[in-house]
Formats: C-alpha cells, structure tokens, sequence
C-alpha cells in the first residue's frame, strides 16, 4: 500500500500543504527559518526533498538506510533559539516524528480528495508500512501510535496545541504565492502565465486541504466558492487520472529512486533493484 499511494502523482499535489503543515511545527519552522535554502533557491530544495523521499520508500532496503542516515548527519547540527527565546534542536524527537506524520497522512487525504479513496483496511495497511518507513528513519515505536486511530489522534492534538504561525509559515505562502523561476534563464513573459495557474491551484489545494482550526488560526480565508472550486479541480483531476494505468501513477517516484540509487558516485552494493527489501 505504501508504494502504491505514497509516490502517487495525485500525492504530489498535497506537497505544499504538507511542507505548511511541517513548518507550522515551532521547532520545524524556526529550522527552516535558520539553516535552509527554501526561501532564496526553492526548487533545487524541492529537487532534494523528492530525491530523499523516492529513495527511502522505493529504492530498497540498503538505500533506504543510508539515506536515512545521511538525514541524521545533515540535521544534527542544526540548532538555535526561535524568536520567541525557545531553544530547538532539528533532531528533536517530536518535531522529527510530526514531519513523518505529515507524509504519512498526505497521500491518505490525496486519495479522498482526488479518487475513491483508500478503504479502511488499504488505510490500515497502508499505515503498519508507514510506521516501519518511520522506523527506517529512526522513530522509535514510542514515537509511532500503534494503529490509524491513534495515528488520527495524535495527528488532531497536534494541530490543535502544537502548530503555530511564524515566519516560514509565511515564507511558504508567500513562495505559493509568487512561485519563483525553476531555471533563472527562463524568460519571465514564459514563466508568468505558467506561474500564475500554478499559484492559484497549489493555493486552493493547499488552504482547502489544511484542517479548518489551523486555517482560522492562520488567518487565511474560505468560503463556498472557493470549496466549489476545489471540487471542481479535484473532480478533473480525477477523470484525468482514471486515464493513466495505475503503474505509471508512480513512475516519476520510481524513475527519481532509480536515479538517486544508481547515478554516478553511488556505491554500487548500495543498489537494488526498486522494492527489494
């Protein structure tokens, strides 16, 4: 089930919400805010995140640790105080397993929103797998509820009393809101047309898919039409999608892990074939 749902291109249109989601975490935010290149060169971040995710969930066991390792090394130093005098620690197990949480949990709402939707016993399963890709990443089991009902429990106590606005919160919008040019040589009158489509849509998925609390505490506006809207894309997203045999529904996921396992440099005992756990 997580191969099937998780690299999904449906999934991919949640990826902002998720990455809104992570930030609104204080200690998530305040890192992002501090160590990360989003804000000045957020597609080659993008290109990264993708490349991480792929690996760990499609490119087979071995990948899949190292890769998971390799995330530890990178977060460990990163440390400070927030803006409001709150020392974090990326590595904070809290803030580590809500990122992970967030994954879990965007192709699960991908799927009601744009297809049928998992049934119950796809979520479960779908769930035991994710709890071991946490594993993977280094959650420990106390860190991971045991089912889907605690996982939904949690998920909800945590956007009511942990998540809160702050400057990558903001950051993020105002990126959705002005999407920068992917390849500084593209001429601007290309790119704008483009831009403008895409700021609209990944906004109305965005602020439409995000619980309705965290949205009011947000300060970002909804109204019917803007739900009409959103079913209206979703509806067309779901006829188009009904076109592509279920197979190549993930074959950008498969094609990025095949990549990131095998491109120059990678230590070939690393390598598997995709799945090979």
């Amino acid at each position: 089930m997580a191969w099937r749902y998780f690299g999904d291109a449906r999934s991919t249109l949640v990826a902002p919400q998720l990455l809104l989601l992570q930030v609104a975490h204080p200690v998530v935010g305040a890192g992002v805010a501090d160590h990360s290149a989003f804000r000045a060169a957020p597609w080659p971040r993008l290109v990264r995140t993708l490349l991480s995710l792929s690996t760990v969930v499609y490119g087979g066991q071995r990948a899949a640790t190292e890769e998971a390792r390799r995330l530890v090394r990178v977060h460990a130093p990163m440390k400070g105080t927030d803006s409001s005098g709150r020392p974090y620690r990326a590595l904070d197990p809290e803030a580590y397993h809500w990122v992970h949480a967030t994954l879990v949990k965007g192709p699960v709402d991908a799927q009601r929103l744009f297809c049928r939707g998992m049934t119950q016993g796809e979520v479960e399963e779908y769930y035991r797998e994710m709890r071991d890709v946490g594993r993977v990443w280094g959650l420990k089991d106390r860190h991971l509820p045991p089912d889907w009902a605690a996982f939904s429990a949690y998920y909800d106590d945590m956007v009511d009393n942990r998540l809160e606005d702050n400057r990558s919160v903001r950051d993020v919008l105002d990126e959705l809101t002005h999407p920068a040019k992917p390849f500084r040589r593209l001429p601007g009158p290309l790119w704008r047309p483009f831009a403008a489509v895409a700021a609209h849509y990944a906004l109305l998925v965005t602020v439409g898919t995000l619980p309705p609390r965290l949205r009011e505490r947000l300060g970002l506006g909804w109204d019917p039409g803007r739900e009409r809207s959103l079913r209206r894309f979703a509806l067309a997203v779901r006829v188009l999608m009904t076109l592509v045999p279920p197979p190549l529904r993930i074959g950008v996921s498969l094609g990025i892990a095949h990549w990131a396992t095998h491109r120059p440099g990678i230590d070939p005992a690393a390598r598997r074939p995709l799945g090979a756990w």
